[in-house]
């Protein structure tokens, strides 16, 4: 006959094992009634704080639909490109938002939505340089300035691929009007933000934005190991595409002028 003691704490294992799990951020959400969201606040088209202090974006738009198909509030959470992983580790929200990139880097830490779009790195300079600009080569000289925000992507290909050029670190906000007042000579950044700057400042231009020096993508960023949570947000995103609604509120922003 088995050891009664030792067929109880088999019997219990399982239940043991569950209760040990922590909860879904799916549960979490629905219990408290709000979805957090880490977002920068200094990435046009994606996630802007304006002067009025309002948020706005495509992934702001859609961030909204998102608790709305979850019937939650949102709570924006203040963060930035060097404290973004940082304040998902700790817990601060349940998803990341703001035009972000995927890369191996972050996803060691995090986890990543289903992609949302394919945006490659290109220059962004004044419209009369575009042909100095153009390759890696041209860019990665020691009398270039190359201007970039700090603690995001677009630095990290500055230091892999551009380590020659003089780079200037400058918060994204104003970063596009000292590139067009002749303060930096030219910004790596994704083509979808070089053409959204282009529309808003003439005088800046895209260079060749077909033809990424870098592949890119970009998705939401999600707590890792919870893919109860990442189920949910990849689904709501596959419906969000299926119906168009993740086109129109695309379009809004970066449709031609």
């Amino acid at each position: 006959m088995k050891n009664p003691v030792i067929l109880s704490l088999l019997l219990a294992l399982p239940a043991l094992a569950h209760a040990q799990e922590p909860p879904s951020h799916l549960d979490s959400v629905l219990q408290q009634g709000e979805l957090r969201v880490c977002t920068t606040g200094d990435y046009k088209p994606y996630s802007y704080k304006n002067a009025g202090g309002d948020y706005e974006g495509i992934d702001i738009s859609l961030a909204k639909a998102l608790a709305d198909s979850l019937g939650v509030k949102v709570q924006w959470v203040p963060t930035t490109w060097k404290t973004l992983l940082p304040d998902m580790q700790a817990g601060k929200c349940d998803i990341g938002v703001g035009g972000i990139s995927v890369t191996l880097a972050r996803q060691q830490k995090a986890f990543f939505s289903s992609t949302l779009d394919v945006d490659g790195k290109i220059p962004l300079t004044r419209c009369e340089n575009q042909a100095r600009y153009q390759t890696v080569e041209q860019i990665n000289q020691p009398s270039v300035r190359l201007i970039e925000p700090a603690g995001g992507t677009n630095e990290a290909f500055a230091h892999a691929f551009l380590p020659k050029a003089q780079l200037i670190l400058h918060d994204n906000v104003t970063l596009f009007q000292e590139l067009l007042d002749g303060k930096a000579d030219v910004m790596i950044t994704e083509a979808s933000e070089a053409l959204y700057q282009q529309k808003l400042k003439p005088g800046l231009c895209a260079v060749n934005p077909t033809q990424a020096l870098q592949y890119g993508e970009k998705a939401y960023l999600l707590p890792r190991d919870d893919m109860g949570w990442k189920l949910y947000v990849d689904q709501w995103l596959h419906l969000s595409k299926a119906t168009g609604a993740y086109q129109k509120v695309v379009g809004q922003w970066l449709a031609a002028p």
